[in-house]
């Protein structure tokens, strides 16, 4: 498929793995100033099972990828991403890779003989491409997340537990507790709701080196947080915490734990992203962190009438 001349659709796995980490970096670097994007960010991403068949890239001159477009389904919903690079191609890539994504729903559902809820998350504020095109199609904003870029080179104070609390290494034989929390868990992000998939995920953080701690309060898991380190920049992929224990201070300890564990894996700084559009709402954060950024990320939703 040629929309544009020399610009063509292709899976992407068709095309190098650099290539796309350097169109999430350039994407980055465009909505806000600093790139974060790592290779080992790309590889989890393009690791979910059906990847191949529910992606398509957008590549130009050189095969340089220009826009990028994915989904998953998760229970009643598909969670899908959307990146396009500013430019002479911009908009008309965003559009022609979102029709694809539209069309691959279509088929979903009707495999499924229901409709799915869709989702377009990771937009970043000061995109000036995604974020028209989806509205052109229909969807508006929903939940917002605050993305903070936390210097690693500051320790941490230690993590401050509730009576009874104890962090630990969460191994393959937590997974099923693990799960348990991330579909309890009241956080905005998408949910896995197949335990083989939420298996094979965690089996692919822990073989790219990745850090999984367990927070239990008398024997009872009460939340974890899952992360990764990539030379000297740290990622934290998902933290949640069992509804009964919120307000405990759950969710910090986890994340000063596991900076701490960032740190000692060599990372000088961490990207974490916390359910909240608004940085001020965790202005705690900035008395045990040491915070050198932050930025907005938005999810849009299919508006209904």
């Amino acid at each position: 498929m040629t929309p544009h001349g020399q610009l063509a659709v292709r899976r992407p796995t068709d095309v190098p793995l650099d290539s796309l980490v350097r169109l999430v970096r350039s994407y980055e670097e465009n909505a806000t100033g600093v790139a974060t994007c790592t290779r080992e960010d790309i590889l989890l991403e393009t690791g979910h099972p059906g990847y191949e068949e529910n992606s398509w890239c957008l590549t130009g001159p050189g095969e340089e990828v220009l826009a990028w477009a994915a989904l998953t389904p998760h229970g009643d919903t598909v969670d899908a991403a959307l990146t396009a690079l500013p430019g002479r191609h911009g908009e008309s890539a965003a559009r022609t890779l979102l029709c694809l994504v539209l069309d691959r729903v279509d088929e979903l559902e009707a495999e499924r003989g229901r409709p799915y809820a869709i989702t377009f998350g990771g937009v970043l504020r000061g995109d000036p491409v995604v974020p028209p095109v989806l509205q052109e199609a229909g969807f508006v904003p929903g939940a917002t997340s605050g993305q903070y870029d936390i210097d690693l080179r500051v320790p941490a104070l230690p993590p401050l537990l509730p009576d009874d609390g104890a962090i630990r290494q969460a191994g393959p034989d937590d997974d099923e507790a693990v799960h348990a929390l991330h579909l309890r868990s009241l956080g905005k992000g998408p949910k896995t709701q197949d335990v083989e998939v939420f298996r094979a995920s965690r089996r692919r953080l822990r073989e790219n080196g990745g850090v999984s701690l367990l927070l239990e309060v008398a024997g009872r898991p009460a939340g974890y947080v899952l992360a990764q380190a990539s030379g000297p920049e740290g990622r934290v992929l998902d933290l949640r915490v069992a509804p009964a224990f919120r307000g405990l201070g759950i969710g910090l300890a986890l994340l000063t734990a596991v900076l701490a564990d960032l740190r000692a894996l060599g990372a000088d700084r961490a990207l974490v992203t916390l359910d909240t559009g608004d940085p001020n709402e965790h202005e705690g954060l900035g008395r045990v962190l040491a915070i050198q950024g932050a930025r907005i990320v938005t999810r849009f939703e299919r508006a209904t009438d």
